[in-house]
């Protein structure tokens, strides 16, 4: 089984981070992974994006032309990559900052408050770890565990943002998996 995701936002949103979590939490389960960042003058306020991909074999190419899904933390990044999920994927939107529907009807669309959610949970950076937390609910793609173990090392130099972090993930995933479609 393959999964493979684009993730997309603003520079300065994490984008690249939750997708290396995400990346690292395949390895960590023995999974064929492959994590690729856009640079470039989209870390500036544009569209910053990655691909991740987790497989069960080799992985052929980073390059995923029509992935399974997107998570699109904003309305840039929404317009830009909602045409390439294959029909029957899985749209999700971040709906604290993207006032439209999806356009297509052929996807499983999953709208969640992102930037609302964090800043309920006291935490406004930590959208970017609710999107990952729905991701995982809605996929299963990897453990919900094996990530928090990633998130438990990524930020052991800065350990007062840790729980809050894991909290914003865990709160995702509910949402996520009240929606969980397989994909």
């Amino acid at each position: 089984m393959q999964n493979d995701v684009i993730m997309a936002g603003f520079g300065g949103q994490g984008i690249l981070l939750i997708g290396k979590i995400l990346a690292y939490a395949g390895m960590h389960e023995g999974k064929e992974v492959s994590w690729l960042p856009s640079y470039g003058p989209e870390m500036r306020g544009g569209t910053a994006n990655c691909t991740v991909v987790i497989s069960d074999r080799p992985v052929g190419s980073p390059v995923i032309r029509s992935p399974r899904a997107v998570v699109a933390m904003n309305l840039p990044s929404l317009d830009k990559f909602e045409p390439d999920v294959r029909p029957g994927g899985l749209l999700l939107i971040n709906s604290s900052l993207i006032n439209r529907k999806a356009a297509r009807d052929d996807l499983t669309v999953i709208e969640f408050p992102a930037n609302q959610i964090a800043n309920e949970l006291g935490n406004r950076r930590g959208a970017n770890m609710v999107a990952l937390g729905v991701y995982l609910g809605a996929t299963e793609a990897v453990s919900l565990e094996e990530v928090v173990e990633v998130v438990r090392e990524t930020f052991a130099a800065k350990p007062g943002v840790i729980e809050i972090n894991i909290t914003a993930l865990h709160r995702g995933h509910e949402i996520g998996a009240a929606c969980a479609v397989g994909v």
